[in-house]
């Protein structure tokens, strides 16, 4: 629910900048949400704004954006993203792949990366995995600073997209993580429901 002030003026500009962020994040690939708000909150000059909205807002209008803007080019673009992830989720299924984030929920934009999480005893088995198969990886920052953050990221080249790989131990397969932008239980597929999205089965 947007949150209401006391104040027309803050609640008006609350819309103007998650409207704005929402642009940012279609038209300029910015995929994080804070990013987005703080400078979409400069370019309409309150960069110290308190009407900063929540990214449930944004995510909102972020969709609708997309929707009259981007419908058919955010058709396509999900669609390649759910094909090359549902590919490579089908090469790592030993690792219990789930494809998660934009590429499912549907708010890919034209920068987006196809998400995948894993589960395995260590991200060294991931590694090795991939590097007996040819792929190229980079390492994508080690966000371990929380018990339920990830073991690793690998950031690779998936051919027409780049893809996102979360390592997390095995342990926490069964625990759904939340959106670490809206707060909400994070959406998560396994293969098979790519499949299905793909109208593959």
């Amino acid at each position: 629910m947007p949150r209401r002030s006391k104040h027309p003026h803050i609640d008006a500009m609350r819309r103007d900048i998650a409207c704005h962020a929402a642009r940012l994040m279609a038209e300029d690939g910015i995929a994080d949400y804070g990013l987005a708000k703080r400078k979409a909150a400069r370019n309409l000059g309150a960069p110290d704004s308190e009407a900063l909205p929540t990214n449930q807002e944004v995510e909102e209008e972020l969709r609708a954006y997309q929707a009259v803007f981007q419908e058919e080019e955010l058709r396509e673009r999900i669609g390649v993203l759910r094909r090359c992830a549902l590919d490579m989720m089908l090469q790592l299924e030993q690792f219990h792949p789930y494809l998660t984030g934009p590429a499912l929920d549907g708010t890919a934009g034209r920068y987006a990366e196809a998400e995948i999480d894993l589960f395995a005893d260590s991200a060294k088995d991931v590694e090795i995995f991939l590097l007996d198969r040819g792929f190229n990886f980079e390492h994508a920052g080690n966000p371990r600073n929380t018990p339920e953050s990830p073991e690793a990221r690998l950031r690779l080249d998936g051919g027409e997209v780049t893809l996102l790989l979360s390592i997390y131990p095995l342990a926490l397969e069964r625990q759904r993580r939340r959106n670490p932008h809206t707060g909400q239980v994070a959406g998560r597929a396994r293969a098979e429901a790519v499949a299905a999205l793909l109208g593959r089965t």
